[in-house]
């Protein structure tokens, strides 16, 4: 995460969005009342359906037991039919 006060982040603002964006580099911007960091949409994006497949309890008890497959036991994706 690459730290930045308010007055650099305010002068350079261009460059710390480009940042987030390109290179998905979360930017924290320290205040004195504060921080706020900044993240691209995308990373957003991610971290809200993250949130909301966590929520969901037979989804989390389903990929917990996928995680806990042992790699012999699952399928090759040639195998599947879609």
């Amino acid at each position: 995460m690459y730290n930045v006060n308010i007055t650099n982040a305010r002068g350079n603002l261009y460059n710390l969005v480009d940042m987030a964006i390109n290179y998905s580099e979360p930017v924290n911007i320290v205040t004195k009342k504060g921080n706020a960091v900044l993240i691209s949409e995308a990373d957003y994006n991610a971290l809200m359906e993250t949130l909301y497949l966590s929520s969901d309890p037979e989804f989390k008890k389903s990929l917990i037991e996928g995680m806990n497959t042992p790699i012999e036991e699952c399928f090759d994706e040639s195998e599947l039919e879609w």
